[in-house]
């Protein structure tokens, strides 16, 4: 194993990728503390002008894998979650999805942040809807059990990234951190639907995940957004079990009407808490129908479903018949 990372950067400097086990190496010395801030900095804007590879992304995440406070979950347990980074302030979709999915009995660990690149994250919202984020860690999989949900607040799970925040808010652009969350659930889900701010990124990250072991996930971008949006085509890869494949979904494929973003636009977290307490409690709109298509998706990457009307179906279900807001009740009530 490298312990020193001038060597790593000399390769870069001249334009060379890294292989899986060097990116680890170099991610592990970053993780470790033994990296100066200039040399974080240099390596991850070296990554950054001349492209991120799959190899690197694997080597990253492996390297926050073996260092991250991990949280057992059931089988099945799948992870909704985008990477942010689209700007667009948006209610929260997959922070509703969450309780949509765990309704109908789908195990959710979900990963998340405060806001970083919007206005309200998924911390910032389950917070002010009662959900206490920072519940003790061994208490977590006894949440995921009761209310078939557990916020998995990131910053806790991956202490070792502090070593790379002065740099990364130095440099103030995006580097390859802001992809590697999203393929480092601490809970080393198989499942998950993910949303990419930019859709190049969605083959690279699924094909990181299928080096990684996981067994079906949808990588997804909509119209500019990190999720499935009814305001037009949505880009999708989807890895199923080795097999990566590219196509579109649009919102009439799951027999949805059309809204525009500005539609589901959102603002603080207790304007966006005031909106997912009204969708779970059957308020109908824009917002519901993007909740629908994305938890109709999560419901196809579970297996639960074979195609999105079925999805939408059974994720309405989940809304009207109380069984997603009793999901937010319980998870409200079992971390208190």
């Amino acid at each position: 194993m490298t312990t020193n990372l001038k060597p790593i950067l000399a390769r870069l400097a001249v334009g060379e990728t890294l292989s899986a086990g060097d990116a680890e190496d170099a991610f592990g010395i970053i993780m470790s503390g033994e990296a100066t801030p200039a040399q974080i900095a240099g390596l991850l804007m070296a990554m950054r002008v001349r492209g991120e590879t799959v190899a690197e992304l694997t080597g990253a995440v492996r390297a926050m894998r073996t260092r991250m406070t991990a949280v057992e979950a059931p089988d099945g347990a799948m992870d909704v979650c985008g990477t942010g980074g689209d700007n667009a302030g948006t209610l929260n979709v997959s922070t509703a999805v969450t309780f949509v999915l765990a309704g109908l009995g789908v195990p959710v660990a979900k990963h998340g942040n405060r806001a970083l690149s919007s206005r309200t994250g998924g911390a910032d919202v389950l917070t002010a809807l009662g959900v206490n984020v920072d519940v003790p860690l061994d208490r977590l999989p006894g949440v995921l059990r009761a209310a078939n949900c557990a916020f998995l607040f990131a910053p806790r799970h991956h202490a070792a990234l502090r070593h790379a925040a002065g740099p990364r808010v130095e440099l103030g652009t995006r580097t390859i951190f802001n992809l590697l969350g999203p393929l480092a659930n601490p809970a080393r889900v198989k499942r998950q639907l993910t949303g990419v701010f930019d859709a190049k990124w969605a083959r690279p990250m699924a094909e990181t995940l299928g080096e990684l072991g996981t067994e079906r996930c949808w990588m997804v971008h909509g119209e500019g957004l990190d999720e499935l949006t009814v305001a037009g085509t949505n880009s999708v890869v989807e890895l199923n079990h080795g097999t990566i494949r590219s196509f579109t979904v649009s919102p009439e494929d799951a027999g949805l009407p059309r809204s525009p973003v500005s539609a589901i636009r959102g603002g603080e977290a207790a304007i966006n808490a005031a909106a997912l307490g009204a969708l779970l409690r059957g308020a109908a709109g824009p917002y519901r129908d993007t909740v629908l298509l994305n938890t109709a998706a999560a419901l196809i990457v579970s297996g639960r479903v074979d195609d999105l009307r079925e999805g939408v179906a059974e994720a309405a279900a989940s809304i009207d018949g109380g069984a997603a807001l009793a999901a937010l009740e319980t998870l409200r009530r079992e971390t208190a």
